[in-house]
């Protein structure tokens, strides 16, 4: 069975939309949400930042979903311990609701506590750590930990649901997403040409197998950005105009302003979209679009619309896209 999620981009939107957004989503057919942790966004004219982890707990108090962070990095902003911390907390609260997204980060979040922002592997290293103390304080035991990257000191969790929350881990390369299928529960990937995904997929599977776990249960979790409007014309516009960043096919993470993304926002053309965002007024191309990433493997694939009209795209979404993309996940 697939998961169908609604993307919810605290880049773009306040708080309070996105949970009216969220809870449309449910009654129309999304199960699962997985929202943005942004401390910026990436242009000034998106306009938010909201603090995800206060309205996660909104969020579950208000409706059935399953939700997660989309995705949230261990480092200068949360030290790992408040991040097991609070995603405990989530799942004493909501149990078996609540799914954890971890990732490497960016720059323009990151940067801000003034600390020096390391080069890739570094990134790597700090997240795997992270991942450690994460797992180790969610067994409830007196954890200690002097890592490269991370100190610990006799810290315990009391608050805890009856199981951990599962771990899912943003990867974009090899060695990250063996680790991943190796120490975590599931894998969340961009979307990507099909030969890089089935590649992230076969070092997931290896590191899973290698650990003993059956990688054909594990979750594998898309994030797809589209632009669904009334006409091409209105969704080119919606794309270049609210998500410039969606056209700019270079690495991001060493990035630090807003400011600086939107410089960059004037070269970016309608064409620069191809294979990054879906844009197109017919349903069909985006029922056609999600069904190949659920013939690849995916079994969660949350969509992001990246104009302003997310009413009238959730509804849409319910009424035909939902319905035919399940469908087909259930005969396939």
């Amino acid at each position: 069975m697939i998961t169908m999620g609604y993307a919810a981009m605290f880049e773009q939107f306040t708080p309070s939309d996105l949970l009216d957004y969220s809870k449309l989503a449910e009654k129309v057919g999304f199960t699962s949400i997985m929202a943005s942790d942004h401390f910026h966004p990436w242009v000034p004219s998106q306009g938010q930042s909201g603090y995800v982890w206060a309205w996660l707990g909104a969020l579950g108090a208000t409706t059935n979903l399953r939700f997660g962070t989309g995705v949230t990095p261990p480092g200068p902003r949360y030290h790992p311990a408040i991040i097991a911390q609070a995603a405990a907390t989530l799942e004493q609260m909501f149990p078996g609701r609540f799914w954890l997204g971890l990732g490497a980060g960016e720059a323009l979040n990151e940067h801000i506590t003034g600390e020096y922002w390391p080069e890739p592997p570094t990134r790597l290293e700090k997240l795997a750590e992270g991942i450690e103390i994460i797992q180790r304080l969610f067994t409830g035991k007196v954890v200690k930990y002097n890592g490269k990257h991370f100190k610990l000191e006799s810290a315990k969790l009391y608050t805890r649901g009856e199981k951990p929350p599962p771990i899912y881990v943003a990867t974009a390369g090899p060695i990250q997403s063996e680790r991943t299928g190796r120490f975590c529960d599931g894998i969340i990937t961009p979307g990507a040409a099909d030969e890089k995904i089935r590649m992230l997929m076969g070092r997931f599977d290896k590191g899973a197998r290698e650990a003993g776990k059956d990688p054909s249960g594990m979750p594998r979790l898309i994030q797809l950005h589209v632009s669904w409007a009334d006409t091409l014309e209105e969704a080119t516009d919606n794309a270049v105009r609210e998500w410039p960043n969606g056209g700019m096919n270079f690495p991001k993470g060493d990035i630090r302003n807003p400011e600086d993304f939107e410089a960059m926002s004037k070269l970016v053309r309608p064409e620069n979209y191809k294979n990054r965002v879906l844009i197109s007024p017919d349903l069909d191309d985006h029922i056609a679009h999600l069904r190949h990433f659920v013939d690849i493997g995916f079994t969660e694939i949350y969509v992001h619309n990246v104009g302003r009209n997310q009413e009238a795209f959730i509804r849409a979404y319910g009424e035909k896209v939902i319905p035919a993309v399940t469908a087909a996940a259930v005969t396939a």
